[in-house]
């Protein structure tokens, strides 16, 4: 009797486990997330994978030359380049990453081909660009014109070409993390870096476990803002290994700030935010500089926008 009461009372609670659990999900970094979220959720809400939901989303704010941060007509660097760099990873922890590419309107499907296509995790620079026509991507000009007078203006304020300047706005990433009707998680993240860097340079964005991270059992997180601080960090892996710990989505985040902040002696004056889902559909976010915005979409609130906790409040900045 005493057995059969157990086993009932385990039935129960992974019914209750179950039942408590929200899906499917997306999330997503800053205010163009909405419309990136809008995509997504056409593959999700059709029984669709959060793989193919991800790179769907994403792919909208790579072709919006008016964000200026992501794909074409993303801030180039200091010679006037546009150079991307994305990555993915899906519920197997399988993954693929490009950096440092040109002349490419969707790095964040290149990077998945580099996933399904190759045994490597990571391709840069011109063999990137070069595998990416190999697999029937076209070329194109990253560089619009509003791009490039912005460039201009930046040269001509700064003579040598060399000043790149560390500060709270210069940054934007599209980061997404998706749960599936099955239960799986995918993530996705591309950027164009941040505007004027050194000819070269990388960020966090298509480093898997800074920029981006997912673990099935547990959950997925992305990062946003200054990338040198995130790598320093392994940003959205400590997230997710947070999370496994039994905090929170919100808290997770919070706690990897509070170790960002340990680790950058110049954390006020650089933005880093971070944003997690995990398995039950719950989510959260938290940042240094007031101002992060994330975008969400699940079958009962919708597709909201939200404002993450930070750090430092507006008084004290």
């Amino acid at each position: 009797m005493k057995k059969a009461f157990g086993i009932l009372v385990a039935l129960l609670a992974v019914h209750s486990a179950i039942a408590q659990t929200t899906k499917p999900v997306v999330v997503s970094t800053w205010k163009f997330g909405l419309q990136a979220n809008e995509a997504a959720w056409e593959v999700l809400s059709t029984g669709g994978r959060a793989l193919d939901a991800v790179e769907t989303g994403v792919r909208v704010t790579e072709a919006d030359s008016n964000n200026g941060s992501v794909g074409i007509g993303g801030t180039p660097d200091e010679h006037g380049n546009v150079t991307l760099d994305a990555c993915i990873m899906d519920e197997t922890g399988d993954c693929g990453s490009v950096a440092f590419l040109q002349n490419i309107l969707h790095p964040i499907s290149v990077a998945r081909k580099v996933m399904e296509e190759t045994r490597h995790v990571m391709l840069v620079g011109k063999g990137a660009e070069e595998f990416a026509y190999e697999m029937g991507f076209e070329k194109i000009d990253l560089l619009t014109p509003k791009a490039e007078a912005r460039w201009k203006k930046w040269r001509a304020e700064n003579e040598e070409g060399k000043k790149q300047e560390i500060n709270a706005e210069n940054h934007d990433t599209i980061g997404m993390i998706a749960l599936d009707k099955d239960g799986n998680l995918s993530g996705a993240c591309t950027t164009s870096g941040a505007g004027f860097k050194l000819h070269g340079r990388v960020g966090d964005s298509p480093i898997i476990g800074a920029g981006m991270f997912v673990d099935n059992e547990v959950g997925g997180a992305v990062a946003t803002g200054w990338g040198e601080a995130v790598i320093r960090i392994s940003g959205s892996h400590l997230v997710v290994e947070l999370m496994r710990q039994g905090h929170s989505p919100e808290e997770a985040c919070r706690l990897a700030v509070e170790r960002l902040i340990s680790k950058n002696p110049d954390w006020k004056d650089i933005q880093v935010g971070f944003l997690a889902l995990n398995k039950k559909g719950e989510y959260g976010a938290y940042c240094i500089q007031p101002g992060f915005q994330y975008a969400t979409y699940d079958p009962k609130n919708g597709n909201q926008l939200s404002d993450g906790k930070s750090k430092l409040s507006k008084k004290t900045k």
